[in-house]
C-alpha cells in the first residue's frame, strides 16, 4: 500500500517538473538567444544579429515545448 503511494506520489513530482519545463522553455530560449545576439552584435559590430539570436532561441523554445508536450501526451499521463 505504501509503495502504491510512493508511485503515485513520483508521478505527480514528474508530472509537475514537465508543467515546470514546458513554462520555462520558451523565455529561456529567447533569453540564451538575445544574449548570445548581443554578444555577436557586439563582436561582428552590427545591430541585427541580436533579433535574429531572439527569433531562433523562441524557435528553439516552442521546439522544446513540442518534445516535452508529445512526450507528455504519449505516455499517456
Amino acid at each position: 500500500m505504501a509503495s502504491e503511494e510512493k508511485k503515485r506520489g513520483l508521478g505527480e513530482v514528474v508530472k509537475a517538473e514537465s508543467m515546470i519545463q514546458l513554462a520555462i522553455a520558451l523565455p529561456a530560449g529567447c533569453l540564451i538567444g538575445w544574449l548570445a545576439g548581443g554578444w555577436a552584435d557586439r563582436h561582428f559590430h552590427q545591430h541585427w544579429i541580436g533579433i535574429l539570436g531572439i527569433l531562433l532561441g523562441a524557435v528553439a523554445g516552442f521546439i522544446q515545448i513540442f518534445r516535452t508536450a508529445s512526450k507528455f501526451l504519449s505516455d499517456g499521463r
